[in-house]
């Protein structure tokens, strides 16, 4: 993908004189978003299966954030959470917080846990973990470690007892962390991904024919994918010479 981001800047700037800083593109570009939405996203980086484009279409993306969120969500596990994401996002379902402190942790994923660092920062503000102790605890759920769950479980009773939070509802909160942690994503990881797949779909959208030569220079040697992009081509209304 990288190689393909290359090849394409390098065409344009051949072809136009024009040199793209893929590095810094500003994130709120009306037709990046409009080509996602529309699920035209062969060709773009983890957005390509038929799954992720009815998800792109259905969620109807428009801040970065939620290209992130979608790379995360996508996957065996979180998938079971995307028809609530998709229907809180459009009201249709109310966004609730099982405390009022995890509202900010949690607003860009309206009310869901998508990420790890998210369950780290619930344990931090929530039971007055260190961050460090919030990545023992991620470990723990991670790896279904039993002894290391019931010591977890007890020290956030116990911190969240401090923030006068009552223990029906601080256990109600570690139950969910426990279940999502399985799944849970590093949103770091996500979000490298993320940008790939916006600056992928941004070169797609602005600049179609640079784009789909260097997907096909980059995929020379493996003749159905170089079909698929003539394809895709011919139904852009891209001549194939």
């Amino acid at each position: 993908t990288l190689t393909a981001i290359q090849t394409c800047t390098e065409a344009v700037y051949a072809n136009t004189n024009k040199r793209i800083d893929w590095i810094n593109l500003p994130l709120d570009d009306k037709p990046t978003f409009d080509l996602l939405n529309q699920g035209r996203t062969m060709g773009i980086f983890q957005l390509e299966s038929g799954g992720m484009q009815d998800l792109a279409r259905q969620l109807h993306l428009d801040r970065f954030e939620e290209i992130i969120a979608v790379g995360a969500l996508y996957r065996p596990g979180p998938m079971d959470m995307i028809p609530s994401f998709i229907n809180r996002k459009h009201g249709r379902e109310p966004i609730e917080y099982d405390h009022p402190w995890m509202n900010e942790i949690l607003a860009e994923t309206y009310g869901i846990m998508v990420y790890q660092e998210q369950v780290m920062q619930i344990a931090s503000k929530l039971a007055n973990f260190s961050l460090g102790e919030g990545d023992v605890l991620r470990r723990a759920m991670g790896k279904k470690d039993m002894d290391q769950m019931a010591t977890q479980r007890e020290k956030f009773k116990l911190g969240a007892r401090q923030n006068q939070i009552d223990e029906h509802t601080s256990m109600l909160i570690f139950d969910k962390m426990e279940k999502f942690a399985a799944y849970g994503f590093n949103k770091s990881h996500a979000a490298a991904y993320g940008y790939l797949s916006y600056v992928t779909a941004y070169l797609k959208a602005n600049y179609p024919r640079e784009w789909m030569a260097a997907l096909m220079t980059c995929d020379r040697d493996d003749l159905t994918k170089v079909a698929k992009f003539i394809r895709e081509c011919q139904s852009m209304g891209i001549p194939m010479l």
